[in-house]
């Protein structure tokens, strides 16, 4: 019976790992460049410069800008420039019908500042697999549920995984595969449990509605009104008849509130100018591990009185926002992002792993097999070339598309997405065509080297290309990976050595000998 399971969990392990391993290593690498969607984001604005901006003077200049030019606007809105971003936005109107400019944190003057995806793609692509509507969401729901019956399996499969993750045998072809396949997965075990959770829990509503259909018959803004035990942030009754008044001094209550919620994200004013004016102030997700979106604090915009402040959530909500909070890694600084940034690449190292072993394991057997079969594993070996090599000389392409496509291109961030999914599109033409070996060979060289050229491609195209940090990190990351893809290209090129097994060694000298 044990038996039958492990041939069972063996069979599940490596056709399921297959068919859900492209997009699974598609999910967690897009993922691992989502932990800095913000500094890529930097990288990809050049147009910002650095600031030293107190959250006060920051107000101060959005201010004067929004009171110069749009007085008479109902809600206006600040978002302060921080750690991870020098950008500093004015706005008007609301989160659909909004208008928002970037400033010139030195002189106030609107930045010019070209459109783009952004670093923001990557994250949303992470989850969303650049699919209309839910679908995305529920493919990758669907994944991740794939990914946990895969380290499941695995672990059933693997016995004595922890053995295995203390040995790893170099330079020896299919084995050193499997090896460093095993002590990855072991290696970050707990990492991959929690990340595919969390992924699961943060949808929980619309991957298991069943509750919220059953206790609110499915009105969805009722579930999450339950679920605060404080009324909306503008929701509160406001007088009918309003008159004008002077917006009081917004300095003091930002140090109020930076106070009580750490560092802060921005400033939404509705009613500016009049006597029924509301000030909300928000604190920047990642003080705590819990999401604390949509927990500011807001004023009176006459008298700075205090109308609410961050609530206790409730115990079901907090255990909710602490899993999805674990999976955005907001919290925790940078010494975090990078753990998760590491880790994250470690586990698509993983997956690709598995994908080459299991070419790699029935190469001679589907050479001798009928002619649908030998089509099926070509085709295979080219998605795997596709997935792992095309998509990292893609997301490169991305990067330099931004920097060379014209800046006052209409349409340009669709132009940058035309570039993305155009490169990776051409990658599996490439893998189809060219030989196998080639083919991973030249799509690694090129993505290998388009990364070591990113330093030298923003030297000539952006007139400060290092006045961020950021922007300097980014390139940098971009030097170590281009190294880390020219040595996989390397050790591609390198010839294999057929181990032959001790029991047949005898016999084989022999034959070569009658042959001599």
């Amino acid at each position: 019976m044990k038996q039958t399971l492990t041939q069972s969990m063996a069979w599940l392990h490596t056709w399921g790992g297959l068919v859900v391993g492209w997009l699974l290593f598609v999910i967690f690498l897009t993922g691992s460049l989502a932990v800095f969607d913000q500094e890529i984001d930097n990288w990809m604005h050049p147009e910002l410069p650095a600031h030293h901006l107190s959250n006060e003077q920051a107000v101060d200049t959005a201010l004067n800008y929004l009171r110069a030019h749009k007085p008479d606007a109902k809600q206006w809105g600040i978002s302060l420039p921080y750690e991870r971003s020098p950008e500093l936005q004015a706005s008007t109107g609301g989160r659909r019908d909004g208008v928002s400019v970037t400033l010139d944190p030195a002189t106030g003057e609107v930045l010019p500042v070209r459109e783009t995806v952004g670093g923001r793609f990557f994250f949303l692509f992470h989850f969303t697999l650049h699919m209309p509507g839910l679908l995305g969401i529920y493919l990758v729901g669907a994944l991740a549920m794939g990914m946990l019956a895969a380290l499941v399996s695995g672990i059933v499969i693997h016995k004595k995984f922890f053995k295995e993750f203390f040995t790893f045998r170099p330079a020896k072809g299919q084995r050193s595969w499997l090896d460093a396949h095993n002590a990855s997965a072991v290696l970050l075990l707990p990492f991959h449990l929690m990340i595919t959770y969390s992924g699961l829990a943060i949808f929980l509503v619309i991957y298991m509605p069943a509750a919220m259909d059953a206790l609110f018959d499915g009105n969805r803004e009722a579930f999450f009104k339950a679920q605060d035990p404080a009324p909306a942030a503008l929701e509160i009754e406001r007088p009918q008849a309003a008159g004008p008044a002077p917006l009081v001094a917004v300095g003091p209550l930002l140090a109020k509130a930076r106070e009580v919620m750490g560092p802060l994200s921005g400033v939404n004013i509705t009613n500016p100018g009049q006597s029924n004016a509301q000030i909300q102030i928000r604190p920047i997700l990642g003080n705590r591990i819990a999401l604390t979106k949509g927990q500011g604090m807001r004023f009176d915009g006459v008298t700075g009185e205090q109308l609410s402040g961050p609530t206790e959530m409730r115990s079901t909500v907090l255990t909710h926002r602490v899993i999805s909070g674990l999976h955005f890694a907001q919290f925790g600084g940078y010494p975090m992002r990078w753990l998760y940034f590491v880790c994250g690449l470690i586990s698509s190292a993983m997956i690709a792993s598995g994908l080459v072993l299991f070419t790699v394991k029935r190469r001679r057997k589907y050479a001798s097999e009928s002619r649908a079969g030998q089509v099926f594993y070509r085709l295979v070996e080219a998605i795997n070339v596709t997935v792992m090599a095309g998509l990292s000389l893609a997301c490169i392409s991305l990067l330099w598309g931004n920097h060379l496509l014209p800046v006052a291109l209409k349409e340009r961030a669709d132009a940058e997405l035309n570039v993305f999914f155009g490169v990776w599109a051409l990658s599996l033409v490439h893998a189809l065509l060219r030989p196998r070996m080639q083919a991973w060979r030249e799509q690694l060289g090129l993505a290998g080297l388009m990364c070591l050229g990113l330093p030298l491609l923003s030297m000539f195209t952006v007139d400060r290309p290092w006045a961020l940090h950021s922007r300097m990190g980014v390139e940098l990351t971009a030097l170590v990976l281009g190294a880390i893809l020219l040595w996989a290209c390397w050790k591609v090129s390198q010839p294999v050595v057929e181990r032959v097994p001790r029991k047949k060694t005898a016999a084989m000298v022999e034959v070569n000998s009658n042959a001599g």
